[in-house]
């Protein structure tokens, strides 16, 4: 079960926060509430899977550099008042696993502390349905280029023979492929990713063929 490490935030972000992971039977809530300047410590202390900051009490972005540098194995989750593209990008630059708006919706915060605890990725993506704001596309940036072939190939609904023809690769290594694509992104099946991809959880970048 993931721990968490909730930083202090304002009175409704703070009970939603509480209530959210209360409710999730998988994530464990260790100690919330956490001042700014007791952030390592509490860090240190518990040693979370994930730990979510709140961007406006920290004392600068490079707090979130040494504790990512310190505490690498805990995953660093920012959450902040309409964050523009550029503190999405100095977030992640920094070492962030995810730096998400307050008014994200709440099924996104806690699937974004589920990956985060995975190891995966959050990253921000400007669209015009949303107003041109950054919005949050989960996914990982630890696929291989083959990998990502693969994934584009899988999320396109070919076989493993069709996809194995295109690559020209033999069928078994798609196979292999795909259960390495599948543990990346914490499922087990083409069916839970056709489910993440209706969600708007995993896309690939149209220009690069990158997960994003």
């Amino acid at each position: 079960m993931p721990t968490v490490v909730s930083a202090r935030f304002e009175d409704l972000v703070a009970l939603a926060l509480s209530v959210l992971i209360a409710e999730d039977p998988n994530l464990d809530l260790i100690q919330s509430d956490v001042s700014v300047d007791d952030l390592e410590d509490a860090i240190r202390e518990h040693r979370p899977q994930v730990a979510i900051l709140n961007m406006g009490t920290l004392h600068s972005p490079a707090q979130v550099w040494e504790l990512s540098r310190d505490y690498p194995q805990t995953a660093l989750v920012v959450l902040a008042n309409r964050p523009t593209a550029a503190d999405f990008n100095q977030m992640l630059s920094f070492g962030a696993t995810a730096c998400l708006s307050k008014e994200t919706q709440a099924r996104d915060v806690i699937s974004a502390i589920h990956l985060a605890a995975r190891g995966l990725h959050v990253l921000p993506e400007e669209t015009e349905a949303h107003g041109g704001d950054p919005v949050r596309i989960l996914g990982v940036g630890q696929l291989t280029p083959r990998e990502s072939e693969v994934l584009e190939q899988l999320q396109g609904g070919a076989t493993n023979a069709e996809i194995a023809a295109r690559l020209a690769i033999g069928v078994e290594t798609v196979r292999t492929h795909a259960r390495k694509i599948y543990r990346k992104l914490g499922i087990a099946s083409r069916r839970e990713l056709a489910r993440l991809e209706r969600q708007g959880l995993v896309t690939l970048d149209q220009r690069t063929g990158a997960p994003t």
